[in-house]
């Protein structure tokens, strides 16, 4: 279970206290918010793509959007995400879980300057599925 492969991960970096997980789902933004009582735009969403041959995460603010030009000049092509029945056996997460920590090995994770706004601790939500 993906949940277990991020919790080892984190515990490996002794970090494993900083996981939150909800009896309510928190597979979007919105309602990762709501489960977590902060504005959506302070929840880092990551969003996957198809780069070549490969799959890239980006990490980003909750209210950022992927700004097609500035990714086609990142990465050499057309912003194409991936489907939902390709990120778990791509990415090692499902669709709604989908995290930059415990990935498959080749995935390369990005994070996206929206993130340089907020400064502080983090803490890590998951909702299992």
């Amino acid at each position: 279970m993906a949940i277990d492969k991020v919790k080892a991960y984190l515990r490996e970096r002794g970090m494993d206290g900083r996981v939150l997980e909800f009896d309510t789902s928190s597979a979007t933004v919105e309602l990762a918010a709501a489960a977590v009582g902060c504005e959506p735009a302070r929840i880092a969403k990551t969003l996957s793509f198809h780069v070549g041959d490969r799959v890239a995460l980006v990490v980003a603010a909750g209210d950022a959007r992927i700004d097609n030009p500035k990714f086609k000049a990142q990465f050499g092509c057309k912003a194409k995400m991936l489907a939902a029945d390709e990120a778990e056996p791509l990415i090692g997460h499902g669709v709604g879980g989908v995290c930059p920590f415990a990935v498959n090995e080749g995935v390369d994770v990005f994070l996206d300057e929206s993130l340089r706004r907020f400064d502080g601790e983090g803490k890590i939500s998951w909702t299992p599925s």
